[in-house]
């Protein structure tokens, strides 16, 4: 029972995000980002940038914040990790930290 219990909670603790976390952004499942709140392909186009995710796929990224929801859904705002920004336009980003996991449109980066 002991052991459920220290099980149970290392497994919450890393599922918790933590400003200063590093995560690799992987490819999309389907041809969009669900969890990420990258824009629509047409906007970038709108824009003048690329049609494509590529330029973010495989980017290193970093927790610069966490906001809870009144669902309790944790979300997280990344910033790139070389300082530069997401196609040339955003600074930031906002994701659903758990679900963006889950799918594998993020992977956590251990140092």
């Amino acid at each position: 029972m002991v052991l459920f219990i220290c099980v149970s909670l290392l497994s919450y603790g890393q599922s918790q995000p933590k400003v200063g976390d590093k995560l690799m952004v992987k490819a999309p499942s389907a041809q969009f980002y669900n969890h990420i709140s990258f824009p629509q392909l047409n906007i970038l186009v709108k824009r003048g940038k690329t049609s494509s995710y590529k330029p973010v796929i495989g980017s290193q990224v970093v927790v610069a914040d966490v906001v809870s929801d009144d669902n309790n859904e944790n979300y997280v705002v990344l910033k790139k990790e070389d300082g530069t920004k997401f196609f040339g336009l955003y600074a930031t980003v906002k994701a659903n930290y758990k679900k963006a996991l889950q799918a594998g449109e993020l992977v956590l980066v251990t140092n």
